[in-house]
């Protein structure tokens, strides 16, 4: 370390540069396992954003089955997942482009379509063996009108048969292992999937049609997560009922497995797991203890959770399913990229099968997560704690001035019900490496804590959050960690609400970067998609009855408090928080005659998948921080363009 060079912060030259950000890395999916086999799904940046099936044979030789123009994902809910499914010798995947179901026969293998091109999309994909045939979640578009879900049974011929109807939602649908059961969870307008949900089970004849059903768990203000049966056929849930997620087995008394930690995640996606059986008694699962996850055997019968101790120093866990004693997961780490993972139980052995990025950096170039807790307040005044994970600068050819603190990036999660991790990610190392400080922030409302921290957003989005993102960034800058002259508030989607909150709120930040965030709720609350059109009804109030609460959480309608510049990256398709959000709120940074810069991506949606738009989106927010801040990128990086900068 003697040798450093010293450089102001955010002019350190990184062994990241933007073009690593997204060659060599891809977004890892779903995994399943299939015998010898592992099959799991890969975003490639460099594709433009295309999702690939790969499939890791008994020879160990990773293959992709679904080439180009083939594009693995499912637009159910907007966000996706579960979109392939794997068994009988085949893989099963739906396709981007029409949402139709699509058979991939093998490596170099011929790819038939099984579903018709009639708009509806599938999402959630089970293989039913025994009447060949798949179970799914399916999205059937209504002119006019919210599209309608149901949960479908879809033969090899593309025959589709309705097995439940009624709710507003279906997710996580599961055979017994018999075949003669099927379990899945529900809900209705207004709940999301972590507010309440209903678990039911159906008996299933030969011919696999529903001869009655019967509801297992859950309710309005319960919310139940993977139904899953054991191998002798013994149904098992994760329910929130003891203010926690809780493993559970069913007609079991509940204060037999409660612990003080969460099971479940949150429903934003299908696919996602959390445990599988490795024997009748035995589940392999992972929890989160105050947002820190861990993976342990549980023994069921003696109600004995036992972690393990693994060597690839993993810290997040999802897509967890067993096959026996072999068992595959997606995980993070610390101090490298995530990693599709298969685990040897009984050996004790870890293969990795695919890395998150082929990116290797020194030890002493990684910024390490460190857990703060700090005090905030809620809206009542009650004095209360929050969480976050804060990276200092870090390279290893690079110190800052002695006389200087580093600039302090503070990151609010999507979601907003949602989790950040200590796990690696790029786009926090991305910024250390240059000489910021980061701050991740899991304000009140974020998962992995208990019910009562995830719901303490509840009728409160736009406060909590802001409260406790500011509440971090002072209490670094008390600390003399960082410089509270240079603090930054940055946030995508339901993060970028929280973002330009904080921004006209409160008087703290110098500068923000909103990606596809929201401005105005009123026009989320009126032009959002099926999935989240009554989010807000928990998070602020019914809509329009709370018309005036709405408006006086709106940075827009509040632009005399907004006094730094701001940046905005939108995606033009994005469906979810269209271009308008963002549009009008640079509207009025014009007007104001504030600093402002916008970038619109073409054929981007919510989130950027293709190389060049990350690549663009990185350069941009570092080209605009050095302007602001007075500094010199050693990137070789184009410009952004600032309106009002003079």
């Amino acid at each position: 370390m003697a040798s450093q060079k010293t450089a102001p912060f955010g002019s350190w030259a990184s062994p990241i540069t933007t073009d690593l950000m997204t060659r060599g890395s891809v977004g890892l999916g779903q995994i399943l396992p299939d015998g010898d086999c592992v099959y799991w799904t890969e975003q490639r940046p460099w594709e433009m954003g295309r999702t690939v099936l790969v499939r890791r044979g008994p020879d160990g030789q990773a293959r992709d089955l679904t080439p180009a123009p083939y594009n693995v994902r499912t637009k159910v809910h907007e966000y996706g997942g579960g979109a392939i499914a794997v068994g009988l010798g085949g893989a099963w995947f739906v396709d981007a482009r029409d949402q139709r179901l699509y058979r991939a026969e093998g490596e170099g293998g011929a790819i038939h379509p099984v579903t018709r091109a009639d708009g509806t999309a599938y999402a959630d994909l089970q293989v039913d063996a025994r009447r060949e045939r798949l179970i799914a979640v399916a999205e059937i578009p209504r002119e006019g009108q919210e599209p309608e879900n149901r949960l479908v049974a879809i033969g090899f011929d593309g025959t589709v048969e309705t097995l439940a109807e009624g709710a507003d939602f279906y997710a996580m649908p599961t055979l017994s292992p018999e075949g003669d059961r099927l379990a899945w969870i529900e809900w209705r307008h207004p709940n999301m999937p972590w507010d309440g949900t209903d678990c039911h089970e159906a008996v299933l004849d030969s011919d696999g049609r529903v001869v009655s059903t019967r509801h297992v768990a859950g309710a309005r203000d319960i919310a139940i997560f993977q139904p899953a049966y054991a191998p002798d056929g013994r149904l098992h849930y994760v329910s929130d009922e003891s203010g926690y997620w809780n493993l559970y087995r069913d007609g079991e008394r509940p204060e037999h497995f409660k612990v003080a930690a969460d099971f479940g995640l949150p429903h934003w996606q299908f696919g996602m797991r959390t445990y599988g059986f490795v024997d009748a008694t035995t589940v392999l699962t992972a929890f989160a203890v105050e947002g820190e996850w861990q993976l342990a055997l549980f023994d069921l019968d003696a109600r004995k959770l036992n972690p393990l101790s693994l060597s690839g120093g993993w810290c997040v866990f999802d897509g967890v399913r067993c096959d026996g004693n072999r068992a595959v997961f997606m995980a993070g780490r610390r101090g490298a990229p995530g990693a599709a993972v298969l685990l040897d139980l009984a050996g004790g052995r870890e293969t990795v099968l695919r890395q998150a990025s082929d990116l290797k950096l020194p030890e002493d170039a990684v910024s390490i997560a460190r857990k703060v807790d700090f005090p905030t307040t809620l809206p009542d005044g009650t004095a209360a704690r929050a969480h976050g994970y804060f990276y200092p600068p870090a390279n290893s050819d690079f110190q800052g001035p002695e006389e200087e603190k580093p600039p302090l990036i503070v990151m609010s999660h999507g979601g907003p019900t949602g989790q950040t991790t200590a796990s690696f990610a790029l786009k926090v190392q991305f910024w250390t490496s240059r000489g910021f400080a980061v701050l991740d922030v899991n304000y009140g409302g974020s998962t992995g804590f208990g019910r009562a921290y995830r719901r303490r957003l509840n009728g409160a989005w736009g406060q909590v959050d802001v409260e406790d993102c500011t509440a971090g960034a002072l209490h670094l800058a008390e600390e003399g960690l960082v410089d509270p002259d240079r603090l930054v508030a940055v946030g995508g989607s339901a993060g970028g609400y929280t973002t330009l909150a904080a921004l006209t709120f409160r008087d703290v930040f110098r500068a923000g970067r909103s990606s596809y965030g929201i401005g105005d709720l009123e026009t989320l609350a009126r032009d959002t998609h099926k999935f989240e059109s009554r989010y807000l009804d928990t998070l602020v109030g019914p809509w329009p009855e709370k018309a005036d609460l709405y408006r006086a959480r709106s940075p827009i309608h509040h632009i005399e408090g907004l006094n730094c510049p701001v940046i905005f990256l939108q995606g033009e398709d994005d469906k979810v928080v269209p271009p308008n959000q963002a549009e009008a709120m640079v509207a009025v940074l014009r007007e104001k005659g504030l600093p402002v810069a916008y970038i619109l991506f073409e054929g981007e949606g919510h989130g950027f998948r293709r190389a060049d738009s990350i690549k663009r989106a990185f350069e941009a927010e570092l080209s605009f921080y050095a302007q602001l801040f007075g500094f010199e990128p050693a990137d070789a990086i184009d410009p952004v363009e600032i309106e009002n900068l003079g």
